[in-house]
């Protein structure tokens, strides 16, 4: 194991807000689910890398892993043992959400790091009225209080469309998609497009499509061109300029306990990342100014 993650995480601490500072007006977070029932398609390389690269460019990023193998936790450099509370105990109401973010080695990003245990959520909340918005519950009292303001909040979700993807659809502003540049990249797609209709219709009618983000694209590959030309086609401006490439340090990153622009930031993936997230940001500017 690195030295990286054999550290124990800095758990963040959250002071009582004076009066005086409870009165200013708190900005809510943009909750962004980066979701995709398919796996292998980069949603967890995507939310680790974009969270970096937001921070990297002064944002205040909170990284919310809502994947039972707890990918995003360990990309972080979040060992499991160090793991005092995890999304589990969130979703469960253990714990607040609060008490669950450490501080990652990326300066102004932290993550709600996930266990095992969140496998078995749906069994033990599958049947509770609010199934669907636990996260959404435990959000609302994020920037409320003392301590560290998020701007923007990444919810990495399983390669899945359960419970805990929908309380992620539910929770967020819109959905960011990851989409690997293959053959059958549309088939999945659709399926997705129908789940987010589903949860507009019934849990969160202000949900919308942020963008799609094409992943693993090899210019040496004439498949991965047509995927571009097909994705764009079928979805227009809701994909992302930015297209992240196949890139053998952004793979390597993740086993050292690091994003890739902390691992390498002169490689093509790095780069690709810090385009993704000034994009993200302007079309934030162009949402809030319409």
């Amino acid at each position: 194991m690195n030295e990286a993650t054999e550290q124990s995480p800095r758990v963040v601490t959250f002071t009582a807000a004076d009066r005086a500072a409870q009165a200013q007006a708190v900005k809510t977070p943009r909750v962004l689910a980066v979701a995709n029932q398919k796996g292998g398609v980069g949603k967890t390389t995507t939310a680790i890398n974009l969270g970096t690269a937001l921070a990297a460019i002064g944002e205040d990023v909170l990284i919310i892993d809502l994947d039972p193998q707890g990918n995003a936790s360990t990309g972080l450099g979040i060992d499991r043992r160090s793991r005092r509370y995890s999304t589990y105990d969130v979703l469960t109401g253990e714990a607040a959400l609060r008490d669950a973010i450490v501080a990652t080695a990326v300066p102004r990003l932290y993550l709600a790091p996930s266990t095992l245990d969140l496998s078995g959520l749906e069994l033990e909340i599958g049947q509770a009225r609010d199934r669907a918005f636990r996260l959404r519950s435990a959000l609302a009292p994020l920037n409320t209080v003392g301590g560290t303001k998020f701007s923007y909040v990444l919810v990495d979700c399983p390669p899945s469309l359960n419970l805990l993807t929908v309380n992620a659809m539910a929770a967020a502003n819109a959905i960011l998609v990851p989409l690997q540049c293959e053959f059958f990249a549309l088939e999945g797609l659709s399926q997705l497009l129908k789940t987010v209709e589903s949860v507009r219709e019934q849990l969160n009618p202000n949900l919308t499509i942020h963008g799609i983000v094409l992943t693993m694209y090899d210019a040496r590959n004439n498949l991965s061109g047509q995927v571009v030309a097909d994705v764009r086609e079928f979805m227009g401006a809701k994909v992302y300029d930015t297209i992240i490439p196949r890139n053998v340090r952004v793979s390597e990153a993740p086993s050292y306990g690091k994003p890739v622009l902390v691992y390498d930031l002169k490689c093509s993936g790095s780069e690709a990342y810090l385009r993704l997230a000034t994009e993200i940001i302007q079309r934030e500017k162009q949402l809030c100014a319409g």
